[in-house]
C-alpha cells in the first residue's frame, strides 16, 4: 500500500481540511466574543466558571485526548497493513468519544437542574453554545469513525486511506476545539 502523498496535498484530501478551517474560524471567532464580553463582565464571568465542574471539564479533556491518541494508532496499524489492530484502537478511540459525551450529559444534567440555562447570563449563553455546538461535532466525529471502522472491518470494501485520514482529521479536529474550549471556560474566568 503506497500511501506517500505532495507535501502539498493534506491528509484525508483538501474537502476535509476546509470544512475543518471553517470550524476552526468560526469556534475561533465565538471564543474571540466571549474574551470580549469576558473581559467587559469580569465578575460575572468569573463567578459564573467557578460553577463548572472542573473534574468533570478535565477527565473529558484527557478522554478525548487519549482518543485522539488511538485514533492516530489506528492510522499507524492500517499503514502497515495490520486491520485487527487498526480496528482494535479505533474502537477504543470510540470508547474515549462515548465517554466524553456520556460525561458532558451529566454536566449538562448538572446545570439544567441547578438553572444556568442557556438565558441564565451571557456566560452561560456562551457555554451552552460553544459546548453543545463541540458536543455535535463530537456525536458526527463518532458516526465518521463507526462508519470507518464497519468499512475496515469488510474485506470487500475496504476504507480507502484517504477517508480513514479524513475521518482521523475531522476528530483530531474535535480534540483541538475541546482543547481551546475547556481552559477558556473552565479555567481563565
Amino acid at each position: 500500500m503506497n500511501n506517500t502523498k505532495s507535501i502539498y496535498y493534506p491528509p484525508g484530501g483538501i474537502l476535509i481540511w476546509i470544512i475543518i478551517y471553517l470550524e476552526l474560524i468560526t469556534f475561533g471567532m465565538a471564543i474571540l466574543a466571549l474574551a470580549y464580553y469576558g473581559s467587559e463582565e469580569r465578575e460575572l464571568f468569573h463567578n459564573s466558571s467557578l460553577k463548572l465542574n472542573k473534574t468533570i471539564g478535565t477527565i473529558n479533556t484527557i478522554l478525548l485526548l487519549t482518543s485522539g491518541f488511538f485514533v492516530a494508532k489506528g492510522i499507524h496499524f492500517f499503514k502497515a497493513s495490520n486491520v485487527k489492530k487498526t480496528v482494535s484502537y479505533f474502537n477504543w478511540a470510540m470508547v474515549g468519544g462515548f465517554g466524553f459525551l456520556v460525561l458532558k450529559s451529566i454536566e449538562y444534567y448538572e446545570k439544567l437542574e441547578a438553572g444556568l440555562h442557556m438565558d441564565y447570563n451571557s456566560f452561560f449563553r456562551f457555554y451552552w453554545l460553544l459546548t453543545g455546538f463541540h458536543f455535535i461535532h463530537v456525536i458526527v466525529g463518532l458516526v465518521i469513525l463507526i462508519i470507518i471502522t464497519f468499512s475496515i472491518r469488510k474485506k470487500q470494501t475496504a476504507a480507502s486511506f484517504e477517508d480513514i485520514e479524513a475521518s482521523a482529521s475531522f476528530w483530531h479536529m474535535c480534540d483541538l476545539i475541546w482543547l481551546l474550549l475547556f481552559p477558556v471556560l473552565y479555567l481563565l474566568f
